[in-house]
C-alpha cells in the first residue's frame, strides 16, 4: 500500500479523526488485521493559528512546505493536508515537493457534482468563507458555495476555535449550526451543506439536516484510500 502522508495538528482534534477514519476504512477494504501505512507530521497549532489571525500566510505556507519536506524524505507517497483553511497555502506546499497532492477542495467538488446539489452552505472559518481561496476552487468545478451572513460567520468560527478545537462538543452549539443552515435553505436557496472545517465532523452529520451534508474530512479520507489502493493495484 502507498504510505499516505498526513499533515496534521491544526488541530489535532480532527487530525485523531483522520487516523482513526484511515485505520477503519482500511480494515473495511482489506479485511483481517490490515491498518492504515502512514506518516503523521503534526505541528503545532498555536503558532499557525497566530499565523492565521495577523494575516502571516507567508510565513504559514512556508512552515507546511516545510511539514511537506519532511514527509517526502521520510518516505509518504503523498500528501493530505488534514485542514481545509490551509489549502490557502497548498501552492506553497505542492511547490516544495514532488509527491501528489490531494487537494481537499477538489475532492469535495466532486462529492457535490456527483449529488443534485449545485449551491451548499459552506460552514468553515471565516477565513475559509470570507476569502476566495476555496470558493474559487469550487467554482472551477461549477459548484456555487455559499455562506451565511456576517453575524452567523462570527459564531460558526468562534465554536471552531473556542469549541471544538478545544475538545469541546456542546449540544447548544449543534443546534446554533442547524440552525443557521435551517435559514440558509430557508434564506439563501442553499441545497446542502459542506462541513468545510474538519472539526467540524466532531459536531454535527448528516442527522438532522433535510439537504445532502458533505463531510469534508471523511471524503478526504476516502480519498486518500482510493489513492492507497490504486497504487497498490499498480504495485501487484
Amino acid at each position: 500500500m502507498a504510505t499516505i502522508g498526513l499533515i496534521g495538528g491544526m488541530s489535532w482534534e480532527s487530525t485523531a479523526v483522520y487516523y482513526r477514519l484511515l485505520n477503519e476504512g482500511v480494515r473495511a477494504r482489506a479485511g483481517g488485521l490490515r491498518s492504515a501505512d502512514l506518516l503523521l507530521h503534526s505541528v503545532d497549532f498555536a503558532p499557525i493559528a497566530e499565523m492565521q489571525a495577523q494575516g502571516d500566510w507567508a510565513a504559514a505556507g512556508a512552515a507546511l512546505a516545510e511539514s511537506g519536506l519532511r514527509l517526502e524524505r521520510a518516505g509518504a507517497s503523498c500528501l493530505v493536508l488534514c485542514t481545509n483553511t490551509m489549502h490557502k497555502v497548498a501552492d506553497r506546499i505542492i511547490a516544495a515537493t514532488k509527491l501528489p497532492f490531494l487537494h481537499l477542495a477538489d475532492v469535495t467538488a466532486r462529492a457535490v457534482l456527483a449529488s443534485p446539489s449545485r449551491r451548499p452552505l459552506l460552514l468553515a472559518t471565516r477565513f475559509t468563507m470570507e476569502q476566495d481561496f476555496y470558493r474559487d476552487r469550487l467554482r472551477a468545478f461549477g459548484v456555487e458555495a455559499l455562506v451565511p451572513p456576517t453575524e452567523d460567520r462570527s459564531e460558526v468560527h468562534r465554536i471552531i476555535y473556542d469549541e471544538l478545537c478545544r475538545g469541546r462538543v456542546e449540544d447548544a452549539s449543534r443546534a446554533q449550526y442547524r440552525a443557521i443552515v435551517e435559514r440558509a435553505v430557508r434564506e439563501q436557496g442553499a441545497d446542502g451543506v459542506i462541513l468545510g472545517c474538519t472539526e467540524i465532523t466532531l459536531l454535527v452529520s448528516q442527522a438532522g439536516f433535510s439537504v445532502p451534508v458533505f463531510d469534508t474530512t471523511a471524503l478526504h479520507v476516502a480519498a486518500a484510500l482510493d489513492y492507497a489502493g490504486e497504487v497498490e493495484s499498480v504495485a501487484a
